[in-house]
């Protein structure tokens, strides 16, 4: 669980200089392809983390969770965090767990601006489902699998992600383009 001052310790830290805009939130919510958009609106370059993770590796993140764990696999996105974490003009797509850690975290309290991706469980269900990369790039993380894993893991992670946001936005029955002008609206609205 984190600390409710947490938020605020984030917030100071986040006025920092950093020209790093994160997107994090649930596998599902639309990160990587509004990331790829809302940076080409920017003028930015972008990353999906997932990729990095891959290339550091050198192996899929199916095989990094085979053959290491979510633990060894958490430590490896960490380390990739840490070193988006330092670039100039990207927006990054982070994984689902990328809050997990808290020198993650601390990483991401220096971007100019961490955004929360949302949507509801259900409609992240159907997101998934139709999605067949999904499945094969990203192993389940608990027993259950599907909608019930999707529940169980919102229900832990969302007080995480509202702590590391500098603001939510509800993906919610919406295309990539409208939620990536919106950010761009908003991160103009903030200067």
């Amino acid at each position: 669980m984190v600390n409710p001052k947490q938020k605020v310790i984030f917030e100071v830290e986040n006025m920092a200089s950093s020209t790093v805009i994160a997107l994090i939130g649930y596998r599902g919510t639309g990160k990587t392809t509004v990331a790829r958009l809302l940076a080409q609106q920017l003028d930015y370059d972008w990353v999906d983390a997932d990729d990095e993770i891959e290339k550091l590796a050198g192996k899929t993140i199916t095989d990094i969770f085979t053959e290491s764990g979510e633990e060894g696999f958490r430590a490896i996105e960490a380390k990739v965090v840490a070193k988006l974490c330092e670039r100039s003009s990207t927006v990054l797509a982070l994984g689902g767990g990328a809050v997990l850690r808290e020198d993650s975290r601390n990483c991401l309290a220096k971007c100019q601006a961490v955004i929360w991706l949302t949507a509801s469980a259900k409609t992240i269900h159907q997101r998934l489902s139709t999605d067949p990369a999904a499945g094969s790039r990203r192993p389940n993380l608990t027993n259950h699998g599907g909608r019930t894993e999707i529940d169980v893991l919102l229900k832990q992670r969302e007080p995480i992600y509202r702590a590391c946001a500098t603001f939510e936005v509800d993906t919610e029955d919406r295309a990539p383009a409208e939620i990536a002008a919106e950010i761009a609206a908003r991160l103009s609205d903030a200067d």
